[in-house]
């Protein structure tokens, strides 16, 4: 059974209302969360790339990453869980993995599935909530991973028309 129904969640996916990128994040986050996340990526198999100012790179250790001087260009790790759905993790701070995702590429039930999956994958493995506010509205998040339900579940009421 999916986590979300596409017709519950819609008006979260679109990008007019939303804003096309939208923050997903794990709040109070680790060296450690974060490199449990890269683990996670090299062993689910998920395609992925690691740059550095726009020179691809080996993927580094978390520590490695996160303890570059404060003035460095911020590296970002693109994640594919699928061919057509697209993760963009970028290493602002260690207490807050955060990464975004493209609405556009999130439309129906079927991607919506790939999106709660690949959320619900990141917030078992840290037994913590993966939440999704609207791009550039952080702290009120509309969708995120309820560890305790196990499951990505809204948590805003959706605009009734």
């Amino acid at each position: 059974m999916a986590d979300l129904l596409w017709d519950d969640a819609e008006c979260f996916f679109d990008p007019d209302v939303m804003g096309s990128l939208p923050d997903v994040r794990v709040p109070d986050a680790s060296v450690e969360d974060w490199q449990a996340v890269l683990d996670l990526v090299a062993e689910k198999g998920w395609a992925s790339q690691y740059s550095e100012g726009g020179t691809v790179l080996p993927v580094p250790r978390a520590e490695a990453v996160l303890s570059r001087p404060a003035d460095a260009e911020c590296p970002e790790l693109r994640v594919w869980p699928t061919a057509d759905v697209l993760a963009i993790f970028r290493f602002h701070a260690p207490d807050e993995v955060d990464f975004d995702v493209d609405l556009r590429e999130l439309q129906g039930q079927e991607r919506l599935d790939v999106f709660c999956d690949f959320v619900g994958q990141v917030g078992r493995l840290l037994g913590k909530p993966v939440l999704m506010d609207p791009e550039g509205d952080e702290g009120h998040p509309v969708i995120g991973f309820d560890v305790e339900a196990d499951r990505v579940v809204l948590l805003a009421n959706p605009q009734v028309d």
